[in-house]
């Protein structure tokens, strides 16, 4: 199993006791840096009081991932951008 599918995993499960779902998660190079992207939902939507929150769970479990070997910047948005 790959290292994202791994860490996408662990995040949801961390992320299930508040109702939010790891919709996507990728890594996308924008110029000269490099982002890990998590995409959550949650039904009802998503606000950003909640993206805070999740990011707070999230932060410390993709540092224990290690799923890029590059320096990276941690993205944590809505599906629902727009």
């Amino acid at each position: 199993m790959e290292k994202l599918e791994k860490l996408k995993i662990a995040l949801s499960e961390a992320l299930k006791e508040k109702e939010i779902f790891v919709d996507s998660l990728y890594i996308e190079k924008k110029g000269k840096y490099t982002f890990l992207v998590v995409v959550l939902d949650k039904i009802g939507g998503i606000d950003l009081e909640a993206i805070v929150e999740a990011t707070n769970i999230i932060n410390p479990i993709v540092d224990e991932y290690d799923v890029c070997d590059k320096e990276y910047i941690l993205d944590v948005i809505s599906k629902e951008r727009g």
